[in-house]
């Protein structure tokens, strides 16, 4: 296929193909960096009104990175959208959902990014997130709500929802993700995409980061395809001097590993309920059966087991982690502005989450932290007989927009953090108790895995009745991302899902 030089790819050509099969018109003259670009815009310009996926359109800066390019790279000429979270691009604003940073500006690329730009993707915008990414939905209240492109009333999920909202409708075909409860495979579940989390000190944070939310943080991408995700792992996966965590390397590049063979595989699946007032949703139960069934048929054996580890463990242990993280977030908040921050800085949840961890101690939050040993040893002792194992990425099909907000009753009961004598109340409070249970009950399949530091993918191979994704979630054992990508290639191959398309 020839373009001339100044016609773009139209849309049809350009959703057709992955970020694998782009970068290749581009090696073979088929299309330029430029004209790849400018159908990625006319796509943003034409639906992000409806999604509000892009939050910083960044298209004079992504047409200058097109023109001048590295000579080569995997992905040389692709169209890219990074997440507003976390990964930093010199030279460009970064607000992370966050009154307070609306000012902020990178002052240097993230190890990632470097990574990604040298692999010859090309950057135009910043996608949506919600406020330090602590929701599993996004609807900041300075962004406001990203869209779902398969039901406009639905959530993308979070907090990777805008990336995920923008690779759904095609304006990309893949953006970065980050994970910290579950942040790339709930939006990739949600959005009908695929999306792993790779192993704690697979992909580097720094120099920014050492580690965030006690290494349940891990960085990487939503994707169309699972080459494309492998691709992308490759490109960034490998440490920087100074990191907290050291894992080994891969024993081949991970693209490889998608077109092998997986061999006959032992699988454990489970479909109970993390908390016992939200049971999982028959649609998403389903879901995971059909892909019982569809394993057992391609030779693997699978096998139902109760949920091997202690429930408690991961409501109370994460839940303060997440509290103290948020409290320390803030701080930096600070560090910042230059003077301690106040409550119109920042959303009224993330103000009294901080709060809320001026109750703990530190020998509290000490002490949950050494409880996570337990699910890694619990989880380590799963794998000595399974290889992986499969559970919904979520116990609900895609929520609609404002599911999660905030009651009247429960807005008046957080504004009580204002009075540090209200702390001890609080933390004691049914109403606090049940805020945090309605979101880790959400996130209750996804969160172990940030916990163990295990790589863990989300596959769309279920659409509900009405037409949204569901998506079922595999776990491997620390370091063992190269199973997962040959079960993954084998499963796309098998019941193919890239050419599912929104509507929209």
């Amino acid at each position: 296929m020839q373009t001339s030089s100044t016609q773009a790819l139209s849309f049809d050509e350009y959703v057709q193909r992955d970020a694998t099969a782009l970068a290749e018109l581009v090696r073979n003259g088929d299309v330029t960096p430029t004209e790849l670009l400018q159908t990625a815009i006319a796509r943003a310009e034409a639906v992000n009104s409806q999604l509000n996926a892009i939050v910083t359109p960044l298209y004079e800066k992504g047409r200058e990175m097109a023109s001048h390019l590295p000579e080569s790279g995997p992905f040389r000429g692709v169209p890219f959208l990074l997440k507003d979270l976390e990964f930093d691009w010199a030279g460009t604003s970064m607000k992370m959902g966050c009154r307070g940073y609306q000012t902020y500006v990178s002052a240097i690329d993230s190890e990632a990014v470097r990574r990604l730009k040298a692999s010859g993707l090309v950057f135009f915008g910043k996608t949506n997130t919600p406020e330090f990414g602590l929701t599993p939905y996004t609807e900041s209240k300075l962004y406001g709500p990203a869209k779902n492109p398969w039901k406009l009333t639905h959530s993308p999920g979070g907090s990777s929802g805008g990336s995920a909202a923008a690779v759904a409708a095609g304006i990309v075909p893949a953006a970065t993700a980050s994970d910290g409860g579950g942040s790339i495979r709930i939006p990739a579940a949600c959005c009908g995409l695929f999306g792993l989390k790779p192993s704690r000190g697979r992909v580097t944070l720094g120099p920014r980061f050492g580690e965030l939310w006690n290494g349940a943080v891990a960085g990487h991408a939503v994707t169309r395809s699972v080459r494309d995700s492998a691709g992308l792992l490759d490109v960034v996966a490998g440490p920087l001097a100074g990191d907290p965590y050291g894992i080994a390397p891969p024993e081949r590049p991970f693209t490889e590993e998608v077109g092998r063979e997986p061999g006959k595989l032992r699988i454990a699946f489970s479909t109970q309920t993390l908390i016992e007032s939200q049971p999982v949703d028959p649609e998403c139960v389903k879901a995971v059966r059909e892909t019982a069934r569809l394993l057992e048929s391609l030779g693997h054996t699978v096998e139902e087991v109760p949920l091997p580890y202690e429930k408690t463990i991961v409501t109370e242990a994460f839940f303060v982690n997440v509290l103290s993280e948020t409290a320390a977030t803030l701080r930096e908040l600070g560090h910042f502005l230059g003077r301690p921050v106040r409550r119109d800085d920042v959303e009224l949840n993330t103000w009294a989450q901080a709060r809320l961890a001026e109750g703990f101690s530190a020998a509290d939050v000490a002490f949950q932290k050494r409880r996570w040993n337990s699910l890694n040893r619990s989880m380590g002792k799963l794998h000595e007989t399974y290889d992986l194992f499969l559970t919904p990425t979520l116990p609900r099909p895609p929520i609609t927009i404002g599911t999660f907000q905030n009651t009247a009753s429960e807005q008046r009961l957080l504004k009580l953090v204002d009075s540090l004598g209200a702390l001890k109340y609080l933390n004691g409070s049914k109403t606090v108790d049940d805020l945090a249970e309605r979101s880790l009950g959400y996130i209750s399949f996804t969160v172990i895995t940030n916990m163990t530091g295990q790589p863990s993918m989300s596959i769309p191979l279920h659409w509900s009745p009405d037409g949204l994704p569901i998506g079922v979630m595999f776990a491997a054992k620390l370091g063992d991302e190269a199973t997962l990508f040959r079960l993954a290639g084998q499963l796309e191959q098998a019941r193919p899902w890239f050419n599912k398309r929104p509507a929209i």
